[in-house]
C-alpha cells in the first residue's frame, strides 16, 4: 500500500503511514498505543464501548487512539480478545475504499497487533482526528434549529453515499456518525471495520443503512437521550432514499 510501511518488533506488529512510523516505533519499545495514550495528561477522552483517545502524535499531528473491542453478538463480554487476524488490516482496507468510493471516512493511520498469550491477539487502530460532535449530541433540544437541519441534512448525504457504494454498515448508531464543525458541515462515517461492500446499486443497502440508523435513533430516543420526532425520522428516511439512487 502507497505510503504504509510495516512494523515489526518483539511487542507488536502492524502497519501504519510511512510518516508516522517513527513515533509509533517509539512508543512501542515501551507499551502498547492504546495505554500510551490513556496515560497522557493532555489526552482528549472520548466515550465509547471502551474509551477513545485523542492525542497529538509528533509530526503525525492529530490522531485518535481507539482499543479494538468485540461488537455484534459478543459485544456483552466487552472484550478487546480476537483470534488472528485481528481487524486492524479490515478496518485500514476498508476506510481506503470507502475514501476511494467518495465516503467521508477519517484516515486510518494504522493498526498495531499485539500477542495476547499463545493464540489470541488485541489491536490498536489509529486515525485522523476530525474535530466535531456525534449525531446524538446534535439532536439535543438546547441545538439550534438551523445546526440540527444542517446536522440531518450531512447525515442523509452521507448515508447516501454509503448506500450508491454498496457499503452495508451494520453498526450505524449515532455515535459512529460524527458531523464536523465547518461552515458547511460534513458528515463521516466512524468505525468501518464491520462494512461490507456489495455491488454499487444494490436496492437492499439503502433500506438495511436506513433501518440500522432508525433503530439507533428510536432507542435513544425512547431513553430521552435525544430529541427527534416521527415526522423528522421519516423525513430523515425519504431524503436518504432520494440520495441513494
Amino acid at each position: 500500500m502507497p505510503g504504509y510501511a510495516r512494523i515489526n518488533t518483539p511487542r507488536a506488529r502492524g502497519i501504519v503511514l510511512e510518516a508516522c512510523r517513527p513515533a509509533i516505533e517509539a512508543i512501542l519499545t515501551h507499551e502498547t498505543l492504546y495505554d500510551f495514550a490513556a496515560r497522557q495528561p493532555d489526552a482528549r477522552k472520548f466515550n465509547g464501548r471502551a474509551p477513545v483517545y485523542g492525542i497529538q502524535l509528533g509530526e503525525c499531528g492529530d490522531v485518535v487512539i481507539r482499543r479494538s473491542m468485540r461488537g455484534g453478538a459478543l459485544a456483552a463480554l466487552n472484550t478487546d480478545l480476537f483470534l488472528p487476524p485481528t481487524r486492524g488490516l479490515r478496518e485500514l482496507l476498508t476506510s481506503m475504499h470507502l475514501r476511494a468510493m467518495g465516503v467521508s471516512t477519517p484516515e486510518v493511520v494504522g493498526f498495531v497487533v499485539y500477542p495476547a498469550g499463545p493464540v489470541l491477539r488485541r489491536g490498536d487502530v489509529v486515525t485522523r482526528e476530525l474535530h466535531g460532535d456525534d449525531l446524538g449530541s446534535l439532536l439535543d433540544p438546547r441545538v439550534g434549529d438551523d445546526r440540527r437541519n444542517l446536522a440531518l441534512e450531512a447525515t442523509a448525504n452521507l448515508i447516501g453515499a454509503l448506500s450508491r457504494a454498496g457499503a452495508h454498515h451494520p453498526d450505524l448508531n449515532l455515535r459512529n456518525v460524527l458531523i464536523d464543525r465547518s461552515e458547511s458541515p460534513q458528515a463521516w462515517v466512524l468505525d468501518v471495520d464491520r462494512v461490507r461492500f456489495h455491488v454499487p446499486g444494490t436496492p437492499m443497502i439503502a433500506p438495511a443503512n436506513i433501518e440500522r440508523l432508525e433503530r439507533s435513533l428510536k432507542k435513544r430516543k425512547d431513553l430521552r437521550e435525544i430529541e427527534i420526532t416521527d415526522a423528522e425520522i421519516v423525513k430523515l428516511r425519504e431524503r436518504i432514499t432520494e440520495l441513494a439512487r
